[in-house]
């Protein structure tokens, strides 16, 4: 007889919840915020064939699942406490929810969060992690708080990931080191948890983004909940890898997302702070604009200064940059 679905949520999914007063087996899960927090939560869907493609490693596909949902954490500035999975799944393959389950909580001890309940159903392949954290009360990093004179930075090297998933769909043939180290950017990404912590607790941010859909797409949310325009020159964006062509690679670093990388808004006065916790984190944080009055645009520009065309600026579900 095949396994029921609770037999399946009991022997790949329950696991010891610490952080939570009640955990998986009752309708509700039971929390409880620490003093002075405020929740933190987000959710993100990964469908088969959209976000990932159907023969995607299943160990890597869980440890993307969850990781996605806590980079929208890390960019609020958010500690991760807890996350609910739900999910419809073709059939009761067991190796395969094993090898799911093991990538999902390998990535959850790695950032402290425990798995607190959810929902799986048959159906066409389909993920979605609802993802709760903590922060300070008042303290989020938020979207809208820009400011004309501020600085735009980026952390580690956006456009890898889009740059893997060429390399897979066979769309340009990358050097094997480069190509293993994109298809990792894209299969198992990280959320960069420890960075949106520090923007936060030393107040170095006023406004931050992750980029899922691309830097240009991404960049424009904080443009235009911040009412600002942001310049980025394109000949301070990061060094594009060596063996890539340069034209894709550059598309891919500017519009290919799915790099959960953290864009931010900095006031100049934290240059030299934003330098040593590159150095402390061991992550390259690249300068790469400005934010200027404005309503809501976002221009890229060359080393004259003059504004170059932008035919993509990211990934959109139903058609429209």
């Amino acid at each position: 007889m095949p396994p029921s679905e609770f037999d399946l949520i009991a022997r790949y999914f329950t696991k010891p919840t610490p952080q939570a007063v009640l955990g998986p087996g009752d309708d509700c899960a039971l929390l409880a915020p620490s003093p002075g927090m405020e929740l933190a939560i987000t959710t993100d869907m990964l469908v088969s064939g959209t976000h990932f493609l159907p023969d995607t490693d299943p160990c890597q596909l869980g440890w993307k699942t969850l990781a996605v949902n806590l980079s929208d954490l890390a960019a609020m500035g958010a500690r991760p406490r807890w996350v609910l999975l739900a999910g419809s799944l073709p059939d009761a393959d067991e190796n395969w929810i094993a090898a799911f389950a093991d990538g999902l909580f390998v990535c959850a001890r790695r950032y402290g969060v425990d798995l607190v309940g959810g929902d799986t159903t048959r159906g066409p392949l389909n993920l979605c992690i609802t993802a709760l954290g903590e922060v300070p009360a008042g303290a989020a990093l938020r979207r809208d708080g820009a400011l004309a004179g501020d600085d735009l930075w980026v952390s580690g090297q956006p456009g890898l990931a889009a740059l893997g998933l060429a390399q897979i769909q066979g769309r340009t043939q990358l050097p094997q080191a480069l190509a293993a180290r994109c298809i990792a950017a894209l299969q198992k990404p990280t959320p960069r948890i420890e960075l949106g912590l520090a923007l936060r607790d030393r107040k170095l941010a006023h406004a931050t983004i992750d980029v899922s859909d691309g830097l240009l797409a991404d960049l424009g949310h904080i443009a235009d909940r911040s009412g600002v325009d942001a310049e980025v020159f394109q000949t301070q964006l990061p060094y594009l890898p060596a063996g890539a062509d340069p034209l894709l690679a550059r598309h891919c670093q500017l519009a290919g997302g799915d790099d959960y990388e953290l864009v931010f808004a900095a006031p100049p006065d934290k240059r030299h702070e934003l330098a040593e916790l590159a150095a402390q984190l061991d992550l390259p944080l690249w300068r790469i604009g400005r934010i200027i009055e404005g309503k809501g645009e976002v221009r890229l520009l060359d080393e004259n200064g003059q504004t170059l065309p932008m035919t993509r600026k990211g990934f959109d579900h139903f058609g429209q940059d």
